[in-house]
Parts: structure tokens; sequence; C-alpha cells
């Protein structure tokens, strides 16, 4: 992980931090993990989130922090409440706080590089294929960690498990080629 949050994030998180007055989490997924954790030179415009806690907190922070809002305008970032992704289980046992101690009242949870990866399996996107190339080699993942993930906190709540069994044999061979290749 970087030491310094990067601009523009880090002035947007910042304003951000200023608004609220207590503890706050946001467990971070797509493409900002990838980016700031994991140093995939791409750009994002969002901040994807899964879960605001508290969550009675993410009504205010979207309308201060999401798109359209004054913030995204003068930052050009902001902030997204995932609600259609599917993620395992557990992921709450294995997040990893980002840049802690940097702001007062914000904590930046990032999902470990394969719940970060099963949350993009369903939509199955060409930018979601090139992160997982990337991850393979970054991390670097191991598949048979990502199978049994999938099969034993994810599988039985996706909405076509047969598509996405499909998707992840997929996945799991651009992981090896990548790796057969370093």
């Amino acid at each position: 992980m970087p030491s310094e949050l990067p601009e523009p994030w880090r002035g947007f998180l910042t304003d951000l931090d200023g608004l609220v007055t207590h503890d706050v989490q946001l467990h971070c997924c797509g493409g900002f993990v990838v980016t700031v954790l994991y140093g995939l030179a791409r750009t994002t415009a969002d901040l994807d989130v899964l879960s605001i806690i508290p969550h009675g907190d993410q009504r205010a922070l979207t309308a201060f922090a999401g798109r359209g809002s004054d913030l995204h305008k003068r930052r050009n970032v902001y902030l997204d409440v995932v609600t259609v992704a599917t993620h395992p289980d557990s992921y709450e046992r294995r997040l990893t706080e980002m840049f802690p101690g940097t702001f007062r009242h914000l904590r930046l949870l990032a999902l470990d590089a394969y719940d970060l990866v099963l949350t993009k399996l369903a939509r199955n996107s060409d930018r979601d294929r090139a992160d997982v190339e990337y991850l393979a080699a970054a991390v670097p993942l191991d598949p048979s960690v990502l199978r049994e993930r999938y099969k034993s906190e994810m599988r039985e709540y996706v909405g076509v498990p047969e598509r996405e069994d499909l998707t992840l044999d997929l996945w799991i061979e651009i992981i090896e080629e990548t790796q057969s290749r370093r």
C-alpha cells in the first residue's frame, strides 16, 4: 500500500471526513481499491463502497459526496454505494484498513483481493477481467482459494450459479495464464 493517499482522493476524503462528527467505516471495493491499494495504473472517478457503518449515515454521505453533489463537482470524484454486487459472506472478517490514522472519523476498509475479485464476477466486464489479470500478478492470486471462497461463501447467493461458475472458470484460466508468464 502506498504511504500516502493520492489526490484527488486525499482532498475528497478530507472534505468528507470534515462532515462527520463520529467514526464512520467505508467498506471499499472496486477500482478505487485496485488502483489505490494494489497499485494498478488506471483512473477511476468513484469510490465504490459495499457498506457504510453506521448504516444510518448512508443518505447524508451520499448526498454530500455522491454523484452530482457539490463535492463531486469540486473534486471530480464521488462516493458510490454499490447496491447490486454479490459479495462473499464473511468479507467483513478480512477487511484491511487503508491509510490508518489519516482521517479523524473516516476509516477506509478494503476488501481483500479475493473478495474484491468475487464482487466483480457477475458483471464480468472487460475492465473487471483486466483487474483480475492485474491482481493475479500483483497479489498473486491462488486459484484454489478463489474457487473455495466462491463455493463456500457466495455461490448460493448469485442469480445464475451456472453462469457465474463458467465466469469463474474463465477467470481462473486468466489467473493461471498470467502467472505462467511470470
